[in-house]
């Protein structure tokens, strides 16, 4: 199995004779793993987002309903997973918890794979969390495809700083983090916001892409996107951390 950690889309390596299917919860990270293989020319046939009860270890989980107006944006069809096992998970220890929480997904792939045709490969958007990272790559290896993972151990200022050149408008949906108030709720991750960022950085700590789940983020356009996603929304403060409920979503 290959994956990638390159400053460029790669030219070769990958195999586009198979369907791609990208792992899309329409966070930052997904999104740019997604817009890098169509940049690199992987023939993505299907986003899948997985919609977890609760807190997960493997899967972003705040605002994940919104993929379907982001896939229609974006032109790929969205397969929908909705475990019924997380919660029975959650009583085991962490890592047990996360390979029940990857069952249903390599359940949907499986299915995918037969009906496609074939699997070359899935997109991941990680940047440094081997917990995720070690899963998907094994799960791929059952699966016999590859893995995309252009995010992969990169500097987190210059994946930031890549995705705003690129013309990505990021919403930061929920937090969970010292130095990380209620304002922050529903603000634009732009260069402005990063700097913040990296002054909160050095004194609490919290990590620039968020990976450490400090913040949760939504994309609402994008180089890779026909029409923006327009958000109206409330913030819910819960003392020490937050997120927004969305209120009405639609397509410019």
């Amino acid at each position: 199995m290959t994956d990638t950690g390159d400053s460029e889309p790669p030219a070769d390596g990958f195999p586009r004779d198979e369907p791609w299917v990208s792992l899309f919860s329409g966070g930052k990270d997904s999104s740019w793993a997604l817009y890098r293989a169509l940049e690199a020319g992987l023939p993505v046939e299907r986003l899948v987002t997985v919609h977890p009860e609760g807190d997960s270890y493997m899967y972003h989980t705040p605002a994940t309903d919104l993929t379907a107006l982001a896939a229609e944006s974006i032109g790929i069809d969205l397969v929908n997973v909705h475990p019924d096992d997380f919660e029975a998970a959650a009583a085991t220890d962490s890592g047990a918890q996360g390979d029940r929480e990857l069952e249903p997904l390599e359940r949907a792939l499986e299915g995918l794979r037969d009906d496609l045709g074939g699997l070359g490969g899935v997109t991941a958007g990680a940047v440094e969390s081997e917990y995720q990272t070690s899963r998907i790559r094994a799960m791929a290896d059952r699966l016999g495809c590859d893995v995309f993972a252009p995010l992969w151990q990169e500097d987190p200022r210059e994946l930031a700083g890549a995705m705003l050149d690129a013309g990505f408008e990021i919403r930061i949906v929920q937090v969970a983090a010292g130095g990380l108030d209620e304002s922050w709720l529903g603000r634009p991750l732009d260069r402005e916001a990063l700097a913040d960022l990296e002054r909160l950085n050095e004194e609490y700590g919290v990590h620039l892409l968020g990976e450490g789940g400090e913040f949760e983020t939504f994309v609402v356009d994008g180089p890779h996107m026909e029409r923006r996603i327009d958000l109206e929304f409330e913030r819910v403060w819960e003392g020490t951390r937050g997120h927004v409920r969305v209120t009405g979503a639609s397509l410019e």
